[in-house]
């Protein structure tokens, strides 16, 4: 099934940072943060050690209007912080459901940036989604909070392969329905 994808949307602004979408000049500070085998073992996709290119294909991928999923930079520069402090995305899949997936550079963990950004990403529901799913591995419990945190209810547990550990892993799922920001984020998509 092809969805019509629609430009990014504008930046989510919090007192904290700013969401936004990704640029070509986000390249150095992605490949810093990601090539850290802290994080790229708790994603499903960042490879470890990271191949030539990669970061470079990914932000193409990201800025492409065929893209799959939304991609946005938690950028802390507007109150002093880093760029990059780590990335944010949604995956739109069919009937008004997305799938949320976020990773923080470890400087910044342990401060509340995760927390923030997903509570910020799903007051916007920039997608409009009904329904907002997401998995986090059973041996991550900081992401597992950050989704309880953010209202997300525990649906069950399930397996899926991590590129950086080169197994199938046991994740947790989750899930958190939207229905009362369901009109605000299609209205958004409209403007």
């Amino acid at each position: 099934m092809m969805l019509d994808k629609q430009p990014l949307e504008a930046a989510i602004e919090t007192d904290r940072f700013v969401l936004r979408p990704l640029r070509k000049s986000d390249k150095g500070l992605i490949e810093m943060n990601s090539a850290d085998l802290r994080v790229a073992r708790n994603t499903r996709t960042i490879p470890h050690p990271l191949p030539p290119g990669a970061i470079d294909a990914f932000v193409d991928r990201a800025l492409d209007d065929e893209r799959t999923e939304d991609m946005w930079a938690i950028d802390g520069t507007h109150v002093g912080g880093c760029e990059v402090m780590g990335l944010i995305g949604l995956e739109e899949m069919d009937r008004g459901q997305s799938q949320i997936s976020f990773w923080v550079a470890p400087p910044h963990w342990n401060n509340g940036i995760a927390s923030a950004a997903v509570a910020a990403l799903l007051e916007a529901n920039p997608q409009g989604a009904d329904t907002v799913f997401a998995e986090v591995f059973q041996d991550n419990p900081a992401s597992a909070r950050v989704l309880t945190n953010c209202g997300f209810e525990y649906l069950g547990d399930a397996e899926t392969f991590s590129v950086a550990r080169g197994a199938n892993m046991a994740t947790w799922t989750y899930l958190k329905k939207l229905n009362d920001h369901k009109d605000a984020g299609k209205k958004q998509k409209q403007a």
